[in-house]
């Protein structure tokens, strides 16, 4: 459980501030499950260059609560909590002053935005609160006030854990709970899991992944390997300590998260995905009459594919499916013909039945028309689709053929330009399997949106 903190404060010398406002959010990495907001009677004066900066001022503080009336309250928030802020040290300066003023000694974790946006955001003009969201598309209301600040410090911190791809964030807090001696069973484990479509990250005890799946239902998938009996959940029930999650809402989002993380983390379980997936591809050769022939045969990394497949049977539907909607001859796409030695769905010649009448410059622009529409060469593009929440949407972009990265945005504040895509874009590696990923969820989808550029 996470903190999330801004303090306004008097000014003046250092360490005789004194806070005039404090904000809390607790955050449980997905959403927050609790709030604490206060003014707070100070009992020194504010310094003038503050009132105009926050526009709080002493007349405001003189029936608020004191901190030793609140402090209660903070202590509760804080408590078994690692404490974020945008400048942590600052804010845990303050509370730690206040603490000390009544005899107590605070302490806890601290986790700074600022520090996390250098290493995970690099190259940004600033890192002020301010400027950092507004380049990044992130609402804010209330600037300098403390709930404001501490609002747009969640959802900064929440796009942090996004695009923290090693899961460093997670792996430091799941240590944390090792040290408290927390060790939730199993069915404790599933109850905390939400019935959405994500990613789910297995632990073990030392904060390490182990396995990571994505799921329509993450709830049930997870549910799934605690109660299979295969050598693999087997492993998997006796290494667990906890499962961590990211909703992604978008499937889309789900399969490319997944193909990247395994990539990145190398799970010990997940040893059959680290490589590439799609094992079929499918080409276009012409024959010697001039006509275009799609060709399923094993994936030749040598030779230009339009699309891949991770199974023969996903192929072969495919290639149905794109007869049908193209108006194709179903013998030159290799359907009724046998496997060859070097698996490949060779083509017959064509009785004349299907397109004996056509010329090939007719038929080869049906082919040249569903090659247009499932390659990305050079193109410019973003997919849009469902987000985490209602007031959420997702965002692919693809630039110049390249798979650049994912992001979620608030419908609140419409992405107006592809730069601040760019910024607020969780970067991902352009490879054959995110190509593949996105090509055959475009042909199957029906929530998305494309948008070219």
């Amino acid at each position: 459980m996470y903190a999330i903190l801004d303090i306004e404060t008097t000014g003046g010398q250092f360490n005789e501030e004194g806070i005039t406002e404090i904000a809390i959010y607790k955050f449980d990495g997905h959403e927050v499950v609790d709030q604490f907001i206060s003014l707070v009677n100070p009992e020194i004066p504010i310094q003038p260059f503050v009132v105009k900066l926050t526009g709080i001022n002493n007349a405001m503080l003189r029936s608020a609560p004191k901190f030793f009336e609140v402090a209660k309250r903070i202590i509760e928030m804080t408590n078994d909590c690692v404490i974020v802020a945008h400048n942590a040290s600052f804010d845990y300066r303050i509370l730690r002053t206040e603490f000390r003023r009544l005899g107590y000694d605070f302490e806890a974790k601290t986790l700074c935005t600022v520090e996390l946006a250098k290493k995970l955001i690099p190259e940004q003009q600033s890192y002020s609160l301010g400027k950092l969201v507004r380049a990044l598309g992130i609402p804010m209301a209330d600037r300098h006030r403390a709930s404001g600040d501490a609002m747009a410090t969640v959802k900064l911190f929440k796009m942090l854990l996004d695009k923290d791809l090693e899961k460093e964030i997670v792996k430091d807090f799941i240590k944390l709970e090792v040290e408290k001696g927390i060790a939730p069973k199993l069915l404790d484990i599933i109850a905390s899991l939400p019935s959405t479509t994500g990613i789910y990250y297995i632990h073990n005890e030392k904060g390490n992944l182990v396995y990571i799946g994505k799921s329509l239902n993450i709830k049930k998938r997870v549910n799934q390997h605690f109660t299979g009996t295969s050598p693999k959940c087997k492993k998997i029930q006796a290494e667990v300590f906890t499962v961590t999650y990211d909703e992604t809402g978008s499937e889309l989002i789900a399969l490319l998260k997944e193909s990247e993380e395994i990539k990145i983390n190398k799970p010990i379980h997940n040893r059959a995905q680290r490589k590439s997936i799609f094992q079929l591809a499918l080409y276009a050769e012409k024959d010697e009459k001039g006509y275009l022939n799609l060709k399923l045969q094993k994936a030749d990394g040598r030779k230009k594919e339009i699309t891949s497949f991770t199974s023969l049977q996903e192929g072969k539907n495919a290639l149905f499916r794109i007869t049908s909607a193209y108006n194709l001859c179903q013998k030159m796409t290799g359907l009724y013909v046998t496997k060859t030695n070097c698996f490949q769905y060779s083509i017959k010649e064509c009785d004349g039945a299907c397109i004996g009448q056509i010329s090939p410059e007719e038929y080869n622009a049906r082919v040249q028309g569903f090659i247009d529409k499932n390659t990305f060469e050079n193109q410019n593009m973003v997919l849009i689709d469902r987000g985490r929440t209602i007031n959420e949407r997702s965002a692919v972009l693809i630039e110049n053929g390249i798979y650049r990265g994912y992001a979620f945005y608030d419908l609140n504040y419409q992405i107006q330009n592809i730069e601040i895509l760019k910024n607020i874009i969780i970067p991902m590696q352009n490879n054959r399997d995110t190509k593949n990923i996105i090509k055959g969820h475009v042909r199957k989808s029906k929530t998305l949106k494309i948008i070219k550029f």
